[in-house]
C-alpha cells in the first residue's frame, strides 16, 4: 500500500511558512479557522480565471490581513482599484471584521504547479487531447526553469469505459529531501465523461539558492533606489 504525503503539508513549518498565521484561544480557534475556509473559497469562486494558487491570512485583534498571490492582479485590482474595494467590502460582510487585502503578482505562472494543474484541467474540460496537453505543459514549465516536473492524471481519460492514470516526468523530483522546493498542486477537470483528477509536482531548486537569489535581487533594487535618488540630486 503506497504511503503517499501531500509535498506542501511535508514541508510547512519546517522550510514552508504556514498559510494562516495567527494565533487564538482554545475556544475561539475552530470558528476562526471556518472563517479562514469560508474567506479562501470565497475568493476562489469569485475570481476564478485570475490564477489565484495561494491565500495567506494574518489576524490582529481587530483586522484581518489577505495576502492574494495572483498571475492576473489586473483581474483583481479593477480599473482605478474598483474590483479591490468592492472585494474588501464583501469579505467584511462575510466575516464581520475590518479587512485589508495586499496583492502580491506571480511573475512565471508556469513555475507554479498549482496554476499549471488548472490550465490542464481547463483543456481537458475544452475536449483538448490529455496526451497532448501533458506534453505541452512539461515542454512549457521545464522552459520556464524548472529544475523537473512530474504530472499524473487520474480518471476516465480519452472517454474510456474504465479509468485508469497515467503520468508523466521530465528532470527530478526528488521528494523524500526537505532541502528541496517541491511545488505541489492538485485541481479536478469535471469534464462530459466524468471527473479527472491533475496532479503536478516542479522542481523549483534547493532552499538556499532561492534565499541567495532572494537576498540578491534585495541589494540590486536597494542599489537602483540609492542611484535614482542621486540622480535626482
Amino acid at each position: 500500500m503506497g504511503q503517499k504525503v501531500n509535498p506542501t503539508g511535508f514541508r510547512v513549518g519546517i522550510v514552508e511558512t504556514w498559510r494562516s498565521r495567527w494565533y487564538a484561544p482554545k475556544r475561539e480557534f475552530g470558528d476562526l479557522l471556518l472563517e479562514d475556509d469560508k474567506i479562501r473559497a470565497f475568493i476562489k469562486e469569485k475570481y476564478q480565471f485570475a490564477g489565484i494558487p495561494k491565500i495567506e491570512i494574518e489576524r490582529t485583534r481587530d483586522q484581518v490581513v489577505v495576502h492574494l498571490h495572483t498571475a492576473r492582479p489586473g483581474i483583481i485590482i479593477g480599473r482605478k482599484g474598483q474590483e479591490v474595494d468592492k472585494l474588501k467590502a464583501e469579505l467584511e460582510v462575510l466575516t464581520g471584521r475590518r479587512m485589508e487585502l495586499k496583492i502580491i503578482e506571480i511573475n512565471n505562472a508556469q513555475r507554479c504547479a498549482l496554476l499549471v494543474a488548472e490550465d490542464i484541467a481547463q483543456q481537458l474540460m475544452k475536449r483538448g487531447s490529455f496526451r497532448r496537453t501533458i506534453k505541452r505543459a512539461l515542454d512549457q514549465v521545464m522552459e520556464a526553469g524548472a529544475h523537473g516536473v512530474k504530472i499524473e492524471l487520474g480518471g476516465r481519460l480519452g472517454g474510456a469505459e474504465m479509468s485508469r492514470r497515467e503520468k508523466a516526468s521530465r528532470g527530478s523530483i526528488p521528494l523524500s529531501t526537505l532541502q528541496r522546493h517541491i511545488d505541489y498542486g492538485f485541481c479536478v477537470a469535471k469534464t462530459s465523461v466524468g471527473s479527472i483528477g491533475v496532479k503536478v509536482w516542479i522542481d523549483l531548486g534547493d532552499y538556499k539558492d532561492e534565499e541567495i537569489t532572494s537576498g540578491a535581487d534585495a541589494k540590486t533594487s536597494q542599489a537602483s533606489q540609492k542611484s535614482k535618488r542621486a540622480h535626482k540630486r
